[in-house]
């Protein structure tokens, strides 16, 4: 079968030569979008119960991993495994705190990788040292929430940085060896195909290592569902997404891991689309349609 994208699946097969399993825990950090040190609202489309395994941080941080581990282990027949710090802003505390937090790694001895989520205005050189700590032993990302490349988008979705902060700290990430991904969201408000061309072309001209695609959809709970609801804001159907998914990677680097191509939320918190959980269909239908293109990631990137 044709690689119509560099697939993290493929990425884990060649590194580690195993079933990867990514085992997201909630370490209990905030968010300085929402406790004020930024703003107290958040971004608009943000309700932490719509993916998070632990939103509430009710189990300790071993208790999470052991609850999951043993999960995949049965499930997908999981060998090895990566802490993923998944809930809020995961460098949004003293660096005593993550260094608490970040040392459980090494209390199992299945973890091969570290994944950290974070907004890029939550690091700094301390920070980003402590990190680079762990890269010897394990495989470490940073993901930095951004989701456009466009500063009127940030600005109306609420996310209190810039274009900008972003280029900042994946430079600065960079600098210390560490790998970098980018979090970016198909049909934001007033973005069409040439802001999401745009957003592909502007990311790849920085050194990241991955992406994580999710389709813009509405929770419960969230400023964004109130938009929804009042009609203000328009949906994108399977057949759009898939374009504008198709549009992004051919313009974008080719060498970056794709990490995930559409996002999906709980059903019990999730207002619309309804689509977005019907993973395979939707990745099934984007090769069909790289495959009816006849292109492929990066097929018009230009350094």
């Amino acid at each position: 079968m044709q690689d119509y994208y560099y697939s993290f699946n493929r990425y884990l097969s060649e590194k580690f030569g195993a079933r990867v399993q990514r085992v997201s825990v909630n370490a209990g950090f905030g968010c300085p979008n929402r406790d004020g040190t930024l703003g107290s609202d958040g971004c608009i489309f943000c309700n932490e119960e719509g993916f998070a395994n632990f939103p509430a941080a009710r189990l300790g941080l071993h208790e999470q991993i052991r609850s999951s581990m043993a999960f995949f282990r049965q499930r997908f027949k999981a060998e090895k495994f990566i802490l993923y710090f998944q809930n809020a802003s995961n460098t949004h505390a003293s660096v005593a705190q993550l260094k608490e937090a970040f040392d459980v790694v090494r209390d199992f001895p299945e973890m091969v990788g570290l994944f950290i989520a974070t907004r890029p205005d939550c690091v700094d050189e301390e920070k980003l040292d402590l990190i680079a700590t762990y890269s010897g032993d394990y495989d470490v990302w940073i993901e930095y929430g951004l989701q456009s490349s466009n500063d009127a988008t940030l600005a109306a979705i609420n996310r209190s940085h810039t274009f900008a902060r972003f280029k900042d700290a994946v430079m600065m990430t960079a600098q210390k060896n560490l790998k970098s991904s980018c979090h970016v969201i198909v049909g934001l408000p007033q973005e069409g195909r040439s802001e999401i061309i745009e957003t592909a072309q502007q990311i790849s001209r920085l050194p990241l290592r991955g992406v994580k695609i999710h389709a813009l959809h509405v929770v419960k709970e969230t400023k964004l569902a109130q938009l929804y609801q009042a009609g203000s804001v328009r949906l994108l159907g399977p057949e759009e997404y898939i374009g504008l998914v198709c549009d992004f990677l051919e313009h974008l680097n080719p060498g970056f891991v794709i990490m995930r191509l559409v996002s999906n939320a709980k059903p019990e918190v999730l207002i619309a689309p309804q689509w977005i959980n019907n993973k395979q269909k939707m990745l099934d239908a984007i090769e069909a349609e790289f495959k009816r293109r006849k292109t492929k990631q990066g097929i018009y990137y230009a350094q």
